[in-house]
């Protein structure tokens, strides 16, 4: 009698158990739906702001037809552009240019710096020029065709920001944490401070962290070195975005950095990108490295990549984009063909 008594408690307290559990979950999920559907308006117009499809999503009729990534399932590309407008011109240029292929199914990310001297061919201007330059004539969408004709991927996402930008996504996600490589100085942007950087880890905030990335003169691998603390420093910075401390609040991440990001990006995949990426964060990057040569031409710098490296990054980047980026391949080439045959018509 007392062991049917006991049997029954027990079944009273696993039931409670299991109801609270049940209870929790109902309680979480619907905060979950709450949160991203009671987004406010001010971040709801951010987020419009920051929107800005490129030229061909825009014409339905275009001969461009690229692969839509599912962030879930399938490789995508994305590139990171941090734009030098300090001139105030009409598009700036690109001073931070980032190609990086993820695959959700392998978790692995291949990331490559373009250094924003390398000559490059630029299509919608049919001559060579520096990299850079490509954002001067014609903002992100020439900056787009260019790497695609470079690299022969399709790029599916860009984030771009400016140096405001770069300043707010840092100090939004509440500073970023860094190992300096060599102690160096640096002018702070903006201001007439310098700054010592020492050898070892250090706690930055969103202005010393952009005088950071952006010295290269003093870095004894010049653009190469510099190439390296921008992938490492982006990466802290998706780890710390996609925390879950600053998921929650995300709402207020977009308020700080609509004025001074674009993307083309949809908000619905927002979500979709950061529960892949928690999914993936703890895989290495594969760190990828554009080797060249400096270069003088009629007294202008230039970067010149070398051939094999050139193609040795094209390999491990549709390598890691698997059967989408070889199916990509000819869908590019017989753009970048469209593309010359019709510019100056």
């Amino acid at each position: 009698m007392a062991t049917s008594r006991r049997t029954k408690r027990k079944s009273k307290t696993k039931r409670k158990i299991l109801y609270t559990v049940l209870i929790v979950l109902m309680v979480m999920l619907s905060g979950v739906i709450v949160f991203a559907t009671n987004l406010s308006l001010q971040t709801k117009n951010a987020m419009t702001k920051m929107y800005e499809p490129l030229e061909r999503e825009k014409d339905n009729n275009s001969t461009k037809k690229f692969n839509s990534a599912k962030a879930e399932d399938s490789a995508f590309t994305m590139l990171i552009a941090g734009i030098d407008n300090q001139e105030k011109a009409k598009y700036g240029r690109s001073d931070v240019l980032i190609v990086a292929t993820v695959n959700p199914k392998t978790e692995k990310i291949s990331m490559v710096s373009i250094p924003r001297d390398t000559r490059v061919y630029i299509p919608d201007l049919r001559y060579e020029d520096k990299i850079n330059h490509a954002y001067a004539f014609g903002g992100i969408n020439y900056t787009i065709n260019t790497i695609e004709k470079l690299l022969d991927i399709p790029i599916d996402y860009y984030v771009s920001t400016d140096f405001q930008g770069f300043e707010d996504i840092v100090n939004t996600v509440g500073g970023i944490d860094v190992d300096v490589p060599f102690t160096f100085k640096a002018q702070l942007t903006g201001s007439l401070k310098w700054m010592t950087y020492t050898k070892g880890p250090m706690f930055l905030n969103g202005n010393e962290a952009l005088a950071y990335v952006r010295m290269r003169k003093k870095d004894p691998q010049g653009d190469l070195g510099r190439n390296e603390r921008q992938r490492k420093v982006i990466q802290e910075i998706i780890n710390k975005g996609t925390s879950l401390s600053n998921i929650t609040k995300i709402d207020d991440m977009i308020k700080d950095v609509g004025n001074n990001v674009k993307t083309n990006i949809p908000s619905s995949e927002y979500f979709s990108l950061i529960k892949m990426y928690q999914k993936i964060k703890s895989s290495p990057i594969e760190q990828l490295q554009l080797e060249g040569h400096d270069d003088m031409r009629k007294g202008i710098y230039y970067y010149i990549p070398k051939d094999e490296s050139l193609e040795e990054v094209k390999r491990q980047l549709k390598l890691n984009l698997d059967d989408f980026g070889q199916n990509a391949q000819s869908e590019i080439n017989t753009t970048n063909s469209v593309n010359d045959l019709s510019i100056g018509e």
